[in-house]
């Protein structure tokens, strides 16, 4: 009987070898290509990879914030992902530069919360609103989660950098550019500028793009993902690009004696004339400040009418503990600028192809929620399309993925209606009404409790209830009213309240009606889990 077992053991071993060997054989079989011009570029001459036979399943263009962490993420799922991106040098801007808690929290879901360490990031807990001596402090309700958790503030190029170092971080997936284990199956990336949409017959079959030599390249792939950010030039084909430059931001940094802001790890919004300032920490010795300026036009920097600006229009309006360390910036003469961009999300649903991050929907950056709706969307997407074995039926997996544009909305329709109606009650038109609205909204925030723990929920990701949000806004305007009428109700004041409640719907109504009534506050929760049984 012990002979048969220890007979039987040994077949089994035999067996079991084999079939490892096969499996590494397998495995260990590597292929290198050189990309032929105007052909499907399956590999790149500078890219060794071992992988599964066909295309990639999917390419991306762009590796900021979206692509960066979406391209993980798909990688992670064991998809072969193509990325292109233009250029892998670290980014210099002077937004994006603050992830709100809700943000965090889906870094954390998509595994990328590491990014955030290492790059001096600061931890935010709230913000402090400033106007004419008096402050109003707002802080996170944070109380439920670990102490990790909060908003983050760093300098924009150094986080991109961590998200696509994430990725060269793990063993199998990873940048092979940065690797010097090239043996990559899932993750292939080419320095190139994307020019155009391969189409073919109304379906996105891939991208052509200009590598470093300047050659024309074709990649294909049953699914491209656009995230080529506020300057796509391939929006027009997969959206209704409606882009509105509402206002343009001024921007330095700021060496503060200590390092803080007078209540540390907060972002402090000065309600100045004629529109709002921005006051943030990017690293530990170093303070963001971002001066708006609205309209599509503003003082130049070069001939010094900006300075001029900010010395006699902005500085005086500063708490004292920030004056003069503003003037003394101002002095040095390092001032940049950008413009703000606006955009609703207005998709053309089209086979083979979905549009992400700034490319796809963008919101004034008064409050910082561009990133954390950027990473909701990946988390979106990425569970959109985890169940979905194939990609190669386009017109099937596009009939699925319309439920993104409804998933999408809590998040995105709460954070970018916020974002326009704050910054159109900050930067108030120069009607009483509107004057009288900005003041209740001060004053309703300074009450604190419920009044503050609301709306900050809302501007911070965490609580994502556009109905919530709108409830919140008519009571500042419904205060406001109050304020007027009290202690004694007069006709004069009654009709400004009147029309203060007619300035609240005008700011409202418009940005809800681009986000769309029936998706903001009905949206269907279900996915078309039929079709992705058919793909």
């Amino acid at each position: 009987m012990m002979e048969q077992y220890i007979f039987g053991g040994f077949i089994a071993l035999v067996f079991g070898l084999i079939l490892l060997y096969i499996f590494l054989k397998k495995s260990s079989k590597c292929t290198v290509k050189e990309t032929p011009r105007g052909a499907s570029a399956r590999r790149s001459s500078e890219n060794t990879v071992c992988r599964k036979d066909g295309p990639p399943d999917v390419v991306i263009v762009g590796a900021g914030v979206a692509g960066s962490a979406l391209a993980f993420s798909l990688a992670k799922d064991g998809r072969i992902v193509q990325v292109i991106e233009r250029d892998l040098s670290q980014p210099d801007r002077i937004v994006g530069e603050l992830l709100q808690p809700g943000g965090y929290l889906k870094l954390v879901e998509l595994g990328m919360e590491e990014c955030v360490h290492g790059i001096d990031s600061q931890q935010v807990y709230g913000y402090a609103l400033y106007k004419e001596g008096k402050y109003a402090k707002l802080t996170y309700p944070l109380q439920e989660f670990s102490s990790d958790v909060s908003g983050r503030s760093f300098h924009h190029g150094r986080f991109i950098q961590r998200l696509r170092e994430k990725a060269a971080s793990l063993p199998k997936y990873g940048f092979p550019f940065l690797l010097t284990n090239p043996n990559n199956p899932f993750w292939l990336t080419f320095l190139g500028t994307v020019t155009s949409l391969i189409e073919e017959k109304g379906t996105v079959k891939g991208v052509k793009y200009k590598n470093k030599d300047g050659q024309d390249i074709k990649t294909y792939a049953p699914l491209t993902i656009v995230c080529d950010g506020c300057f796509s030039n391939l929006r027009k084909n997969l959206c209704i690009p409606q882009v509105n430059i509402v206002s343009h931001f001024v921007g330095m940094v700021l060496n503060l004696e200590n390092g803080k802001l007078p209540h540390p790890n907060h972002g402090h919004v000065i309600l100045a004339n004629p529109s709002p300032v921005l006051f943030y920490p990017v690293s530990s010795t170093e303070v963001r400040c971002l001066v708006d300026v609205p309209g599509q036009k503003m003082p130049s920097i070069s001939n010094g009418d900006m300075a001029k600006y900010l010395k006699t229009k902005v500085a005086p309006q500063l708490p004292p503990e920030l004056h003069d360390a503003f003037i003394d910036q101002i002095d040095k003469g390092d001032i940049r600028s950008m413009p703000n961009r606006s955009m609703p999300a207005s998709p053309l649903p089209t086979p083979g192809a979905v549009l992400l991050g700034d490319a796809f929907n963008m919101r004034h950056p008064l409050t910082g929620g561009g990133m954390t709706v950027a990473l909701a969307d990946v988390v979106v997407l990425r569970d959109l399309l985890r169940p979905v074995e194939d990609f190669g039926n386009a017109a099937a997996l596009t009939k699925h993925l319309e439920s993104f544009y409804t998933l999408r909305k809590p998040v995105a329709s709460t954070i970018n209606t916020l974002a326009g109606a704050l910054y159109k009650v900050f930067c108030p038109a120069p009607d009483q009404a509107s004057r009288e609205m900005r003041e209740a909204c001060f004053d309703y925030l300074s009450l604190g409790g419920m009044y503050s723990q609301g709306p900050i929920s809302l501007l911070s990701g965490l609580n994502p209830r556009p109905m919530s949000l709108v409830a919140h806004f008519f009571a500042v305007a419904i205060y406001g009213v109050g304020r007027l009428l009290l202690p004694y109700p007069s006709p004069k004041r009654l009709l400004l309240g009147v029309r203060l409640l007619l300035s609240a719907y005008g700011i409202i109504f418009p940005i809800v009606k681009s986000e769309g009534v029936r998706q903001m506050f009905f949206p269907s929760p279900f996915p078309h889990t039929t079709e992705v049984r058919q793909l």
